[in-house]
């Protein structure tokens, strides 16, 4: 830094407008109040100012995610454009959406849309077949914190309103025709099978060479491929 201001200090273009004026090399200069001739509290800066401009552009900043890699502790996402992170909701943006009354939003957020492992992937479910969103369950973070309470010998439970106990789980068992791995973003979908697809609601389909459209692949058009491809063998 000094050397900068030295570089701008020797190659300013009016130098000879301050010439012997006790100038620093932060630009300010000691000044007096004109009325009472007594010297302000502070230097006051004058002069021309030299501003140094920072190379942060929008398209370097821009970042959007869907799904994506998750904390292995708190199970949230992870946070930067470098580790393709979700968006940051601290605790002022939690204010402010509690000052506009938006409690179901509120709930998204901090719930499917964050650390709530089971709730997340049944939404991801959901949307795919086209049902009613559930709702949510238990965050991470709530989990986390029990735990944390544990390590120091605190028994706590979670109660309801009628006195029964919330039962915690700490695993998720996963059926064959979950989409884990689409929300957990690395969408390994050859451990998918064709019958779990299928179980869902999907069709299979192809694309015709001859009407230049996507059609529903049914057995009959797999069975005549594979006796063609027997005849071709077969010459």
């Amino acid at each position: 830094m000094p050397e900068i201001m030295q570089y701008l200090y020797e190659h300013r273009d009016h130098r000879e407008l301050w010439k012997g004026v006790p100038i620093h090399s932060d630009g300010k200069v000691q000044l007096r109040d004109g009325r009472t001739g007594e010297p302000f509290d502070g230097p006051t800066t004058i002069g021309h100012m030299h501003y140094l401009k920072l190379h942060h552009l929008v398209d370097d900043k821009i970042h959007a995610r869907s799904t994506g890699p998750y904390s292995l502790v708190t199970q949230q996402p992870l946070g930067g454009k470098a580790q393709f992170g979700g968006q940051r909701f601290g605790e002022m943006e939690v204010w402010a959406l509690e000052a506009y009354g938006a409690a179901y939003t509120l709930q998204e957020i901090l719930t499917v849309k964050s650390d709530d492992v089971v709730g997340r992937v049944k939404t991801y479910e959901a949307i795919i077949k086209g049902d009613n969103i559930p709702e949510p369950g238990v965050p991470e973070s709530f989990k986390v914190l029990l735990k944390e309470l544990q390590s120091l010998g605190l028994d706590v439970s979670v109660l309801r309103e009628d006195g029964s106990e919330v039962e915690i789980k700490e695993t998720v068992d996963y059926n064959e025709s979950d989409y884990r791995y689409e929300i957990e973003g690395d969408h390994q979908r050859r451990d998918y099978s064709g019958e779990s697809f299928a179980e869902n609601g999907y069709q299979e389909q192809r694309f015709d060479e001859e009407s230049g459209e996507l059609v529903d692949d049914s057995e009959e058009t797999m069975d005549n491929d594979e006796d063609d491809s027997a005849e071709v063998d077969e010459e």
